[in-house]
């Protein structure tokens, strides 16, 4: 299966983190945001990616395109050019980088992937959302219910798109409102491929009209996470995730 990672956003409330960089490319213990995401998706067999670029897309390209060089330590020999990488174990990541526009809405630019899925269903995230939720037993929980779409809900101190749950099926999607009941949207999806017949054009976003209808005809379902949760949205959310891997070693939303 595969997973696509809406990564085109423009991050303007991490102020000058994202001047030159897009939001994803945002470093966590000198990693960047989608390395974090894309090894959560990879610990759980996932590792067939379509990364959907917008602002600021060649950075990610140059990122991937000289990955070993970014991620390991190297040596290098000046007058050769021969660079030898160590201390690293490579992933066996496959990645589709896509250009899907500058102002491309959400919805758009899983529109624009339509012909790079061919499974039945599909994965999908957000560039600056990191997360300990099991990926496998998402899936399960998806295929067990039959229904067009699932979304992780979470229940974070935050301010994101709140979800009305009645036992596992979610009565309606609001982006952004004032919370009520606690729990919101934690990206993390899993779609059926037909979903994509919801998006109407480059101009549709993916958390208005194509999750509200789903939600309106009961077919969209919330996985409920009870674990390590957080969106990367401002400078303090980085700071956040920083302090966690230095006092504990280890990536909580990896482990």
């Amino acid at each position: 299966m595969k997973a696509i990672i809406l990564a085109g956003g423009l991050g303007t409330r991490l102020g000058t983190l994202t001047d030159k960089i897009p939001k994803p490319m945002v470093q966590i213990d000198n990693k960047p945001i989608i390395w974090h995401i894309m090894s959560l998706y990879a610990k759980h067999g996932i590792k067939d990616f379509i990364i959907a670029l917008g602002y600021k897309g060649q950075v990610i390209k140059d990122f991937f395109l000289n990955y070993k060089e970014n991620i390991s330590d190297f040596k290098i020999n000046l007058k050769s050019g021969k660079i030898e990488s160590y201390n690293y174990e490579f992933e066996d990541w496959n990645i589709n980088l896509v250009d899907t526009g500058l102002n491309t809405m959400t919805g758009g630019r899983i529109k624009k992937l339509k012909h790079l899925i061919k499974e039945d269903d599909f994965l999908l995230t957000y560039g600056d959302g990191l997360s300990n939720v099991d990926i496998n037993k998402l899936i399960e929980f998806h295929k067990s219910h039959g229904k067009i779409a699932t979304v992780t809900a979470v229940r974070p101190n935050a301010r994101f798109g709140e979800l009305d749950i009645s036992g596992i099926d979610v009565k309606s999607f609001k982006e952004k409102p004032q919370i009520n009941n606690g729990w919101i949207n934690g990206g993390f999806f899993v779609f059926k491929r037909g979903f994509i017949d919801l998006i109407d054009d480059s101009f549709t976003v993916l958390e208005a009209e194509p999750l509200e209808k789903a939600a309106s005809a009961g077919q969209l379902v919330a996985h409920k996470h009870h674990g390590f949760w957080q969106c990367v949205d401002t400078p303090r959310d980085k700071e956040f995730l920083d302090q966690l891997a230095i006092q504990n070693n280890l990536y909580p939303w990896i482990k």
